[in-house]
């Protein structure tokens, strides 16, 4: 009784004064339910790829099954996610968080009991779609529960928990996959459901409903059109190997290409697009957003394929590789808030082409390192995916500053949610078509004889020593092809940014201006 006075009591507070939803006495648990979501996605993508090598085993998953397990889930993220940021303002932030959520976790329990890839790949796409919802509500509700002089301090406090969250996750997952063995890649989709359900009892107890805020269409057909365009496109490249069923690889590719334009031309016909591609026309918004596209291509590569080498190739369990991933988050976590301080003195070009070059030094030494066949994790990967990691760190705050101050005020939120559609669309792209390659360069060492497994496969007991030893070559000159491709890419990276990034903190670009000087 006392809670529901409290709830009353609270609809009549200051907090709408104050321009939020939310009462002070109930904003912790929004940042708190904020959290636990945003750790959902983040440990289930990182973890993932470390358990990638057991789940394959566990389930006698191909290559090709293997990249549609990460890119199922991709796919709906990366085509949805501005369509799930719309929901919010359509239907009220805390509902369609909620919902969000629930979706996330019922799936999660799904991909928990999946009894082959082809049913775990169905749900990892329904899984998307949660998160479509689900991550750009986690910060959006901050936003709106918190009043702006607060903000700040809410929004840090997110994106470190975040960061802690994105580190421990593979470190923990790696240790429990050697512990436990391969049948428990289960647990880390099962470990959803309490940290989901702890988030919506928040919500739905303890924090009160927001009121939507616009009235807007969503545009389904747009966002169904996309996923068309990229799901054909993934297809294609994932088929381009022969686990792919390699003779639909350019029907599908030439159907994507075909399904982007038919979406760019509903967009342009679109009273409300999903995608506002006059955006584009700016130069330093469409640089900024090329730089990301080959940056996150790179590194989403990177990350889904080097766990498979170490651990199916050179042998180190999945309490080594768990660590590959902690430079990184902290690396971010340390260094964004002095770095975009630096960006906001002297522009973000600096920051952010020199941040991609590092970042392109990292990938050329992991390229070399497997190249020779060197199989040192601690002193030899170890320390590039840290340099990987400082790259990374230079490159985040500015390009996020670069994106939202290339457009006016009215369209930062649009601006930012392009951007993000294009960093996850970039990963999209890479697993598939980086897999093909991976895939090409070892069938074309091993000659594909009986009894050597798939690329990224760990060997199965009794493998003669002569092919085990083709085996790892192969996969060491395989993944070296997919490195030295990522370092071009953040080379170009680069280029692009120094070209159309502006130099300066102020004054800025805005609409209409086409120089990006």
């Amino acid at each position: 009784m006392s809670s529901a006075n409290e709830t009353i009591a609270d609809s009549h507070s200051p907090a709408r004064a104050n321009g939020t939803f939310c009462p002070q006495t109930r904003r912790k648990f929004v940042l708190v339910a904020a959290i636990l979501a945003s750790a959902l996605g983040f440990i289930d993508g990182s973890i993932l790829a470390i358990a990638m090598p057991a789940l394959r085993v566990d389930l006698g998953a191909s290559l090709a099954e293997a990249q549609w397990i990460s890119n199922a889930y991709a796919l709906t993220l990366s085509a949805l996610i501005l369509a799930g940021g719309a929901a919010g303002d359509r239907f009220g932030l805390r509902r369609a968080f909620v919902t969000g959520i629930a979706l996330f976790i019922a799936a999660s329990l799904a991909c928990a009991v999946a009894p082959n890839p082809a049913i775990l790949i169905a749900f990892r796409a329904i899984q998307g779609i949660g998160a479509a919802i689900m991550v750009p509500g986690s910060l959006a509700i901050i936003a709106k529960a918190y009043p702006k002089k607060e903000r700040g301090r809410a929004i840090g406090i997110w994106a470190a928990a975040s960061a802690l969250t994105t580190a421990l996750g593979p470190v923990l997952g790696g240790f429990v996959l050697t512990t436990f063995g391969n049948g428990v890649w289960r647990a880390i989709f099962a470990i959803n459901l309490p940290l989901g359900l702890i988030s919506i009892y928040l919500l739905l107890a303890k924090v009160p409903a927001d009121q939507p805020t616009e009235k807007r269409s969503l545009d389904l057909g747009g966002a169904a059109l996309a996923t068309l365009a990229f799901g054909s496109l993934a297809y294609g490249l994932t088929a381009m190997n022969a686990e792919g069923g390699g003779m639909m690889a350019g029907p599908a590719i030439i159907a994507g290409v075909v399904l982007l334009f038919v979406f760019i031309l509903y967009e342009r016909w679109q009273r409300e697009p999903m995608i506002d591609l006059g955006l584009f026309r700016i130069s330093a918004f469409a640089g900024a957003n090329l730089a990301t596209f080959f940056l996150y291509f790179a590194l989403s590569a990177n990350l889904f394929y080097l766990p498979m080498v170490l651990i199916a190739g050179w042998g180190l369990s999945s309490a080594e590789v768990g660590f590959i991933f902690l430079p990184l988050s902290a690396s971010i976590a340390l260094l964004s808030g002095p770095v975009g301080q630096w960006s906001d003195k002297i522009g973000p070009r600096l920051p952010i082409a020199a941040g991609s070059f590092i970042v392109a030094i990292a990938f050329a030494g992991l390229a070399l390192l497997s190249h020779a066949g060197i199989h040192r994790f601690w002193t030899g990967a170890f320390p590039l995916m840290a340099l990987m990691g400082l790259g990374m760190a230079l490159v985040v705050s500015p390009l996020s500053t670069a994106v939202m101050t290339s457009v006016e005020d009215k369209d930062t939120g649009a601006a930012s949610g392009i951007n993000n559609a294009v960093s996850r669309v970039g990963g999209l792209i890479a697993v598939a078509a980086m897999g093909s390659l991976a895939a090409f360069v070892y069938a074309r060492l091993t000659g594909n004889p009986v009894g050597i497994p798939g690329f990224g496969e760990p060997p199965a007991a009794g493998l003669a020593a002569n092919l085990d030893a083709l085996r790892i070559t192969a996969s060491d000159s395989a993944f070296a092809a997919v490195a030295a491709v990522t370092t071009l890419l953040c080379v170009l990276s680069s280029i692009v940014a120094w070209l159309t990034v502006p130099g300066q903190a102020s004054p800025w670009p805005r609409q209409g201006d086409h120089s990006g000087e």
